[in-house]
């Protein structure tokens, strides 16, 4: 354990003789000064307003003892270096850290502590009748041994606060990759890590996984999402969001500023234990945006694209019932092939009516009934089977995206 050396504050008292009874004077009010300053503190310091008696009330009375003590040996000898001590309160920072208070409420109690104990033990020196510049050396020597305990136990906050949030990264960690792992998920193992983790298990999830960002001098860091977890080492990154339904979960400002321009998918809404299936078609998704048969840019829901996603599910397949279902269209010169196809695709999904195609493709009727004819010739009764049909459309759907 290192603890801080005091920067900024006097090392050397000066030269002024201080009398050698006086730190022997000072030490025999430890006790009543302690109890005062004590007091002092749970008054003025809101955070240590907790009853005296207990655990916590002799640890707060020892602290302010040993600052005390400290204060009273640099009197009697001002080159100590106190280490000690120095060392309690490095220790007493790291409690107030995992306890959860602020640094604020801990330097805020150490500065009232410290004018107080001057206030009380100055007034002892002056009813001795000391010299004003012996006063005024003993007012350094206070000042001093407040930066003293001070650094130490900000030090000390700091290194457990570090600690704390590395440890609690490192759980989160665990619990992302057993959430989002290729075996089953255990609801009560999923408690046990979220426990320590400290993260609420929400009923259900959505898994968001990001494209590189447009700005390769922007940080890689996670979109604003509360309670989300996130790997953003992961490729592509993921963020598994709680409660995605929630108001403005994905339609807020924060959120999208948070993209920094990089496209992003969001899987569909499943329960926490299914959230690999979440991220599996986030992914999916992705790769989709990628390839230009989904949007590019932006953010693109899986439950807006479930038909294409299916679609999509298992490429070898779905080329083998292109080559199947449009074998017939091989027949034609290669120029009528995309026409024939794209009057085909309208014809299906306009329930067989010839004015709507050609209103949707900008051609003339007469168009529409030369190409349907030419169709018929090429596919026959196929084109009057329900199930032909249907295989006619996802065959064309898929080759129009692509």
């Amino acid at each position: 354990m290192a603890v801080p050396t005091p920067r900024g504050v006097p090392t050397d008292p000066g030269t002024v003789a201080v009398p050698p009874d006086l730190a022997e004077l000072l030490r025999a009010r430890l006790e009543d000064v302690a109890a005062e300053v004590q007091e002092e503190v749970r008054r003025q310091v809101p955070e240590y307003a907790r009853p005296a008696d207990g655990i916590y009330g002799r640890n707060l009375r020892a602290g302010v003892v040993q600052a005390l003590t400290l204060f009273v040996d640099h009197i009697a000898d001002p080159r100590g270096q106190g280490a000690a001590i120095a060392a309690t309160y490095y220790e007493l920072g790291r409690g107030e850290a995992l306890e959860g208070r602020s640094l604020d409420a801990l330097q805020s109690a150490l500065r009232v502590g410290g004018l107080h104990a001057w206030r009380l033990l100055g007034r002892t020196a002056e009813e001795l009748g000391l010299d004003s510049t012996v006063v005024a050396t003993l007012g350094e020597l206070a000042f001093r041994t407040v930066h003293e305990v001070a650094e130490a136990a900000a030090a000390g906050y700091a290194e457990a606060r570090s600690h704390s949030t590395d440890e609690l990264e490192r759980r989160r960690r665990r619990l992302l990759d057993l959430l989002l792992g290729d075996g089953p998920v255990s609801p009560e193992a999923v408690q046990d890590l979220a426990h320590g983790a400290r993260w609420r298990v929400p009923s259900r999830v959505a898994v968001v996984t990001l494209a590189a960002t447009a700005d390769p001098q922007a940080a890689d860091g996670p979109p604003a999402m509360p309670g989300a977890l996130t790997d953003m080492g992961s490729r592509p990154p993921r963020v598994l969001v709680p409660d995605p339904e929630g108001s403005g979960r994905f339609g807020g400002r924060s959120f999208l500023l948070g993209l920094q321009g990089r496209p992003a998918a969001i899987g569909p809404t499943v329960p926490v234990t299914e959230a690999a299936q979440s991220l599996r078609w986030a992914t999916r998704a992705l790769g989709l945006m990628g390839r230009g048969i989904l949007p590019r840019q932006g953010v693109v829901r899986c439950a807006d694209h479930l038909s294409t996603l299916l679609l999509h599910s298992d490429e070898p397949l779905l080329a083998q019932l292109r080559t199947r279902a449009l074998a017939p269209l091989d027949a034609a010169s290669e120029g009528q092939r995309a026409r024939l196809a794209e009057t085909l695709l309208a014809w299906l999904l306009s329930g067989s009516n010839v004015p709507d195609v050609a209103a949707r493709l900008h051609i003339h009727p007469q168009t529409v009934r030369y190409r349907l004819r030419q169709l018929e010739k090429l596919f026959g009764d196929a084109l009057h089977d329900p199930g032909a049909r249907l295989d006619l459309i996802l065959a064309l759907r898929s080759t129009h995206e692509s």
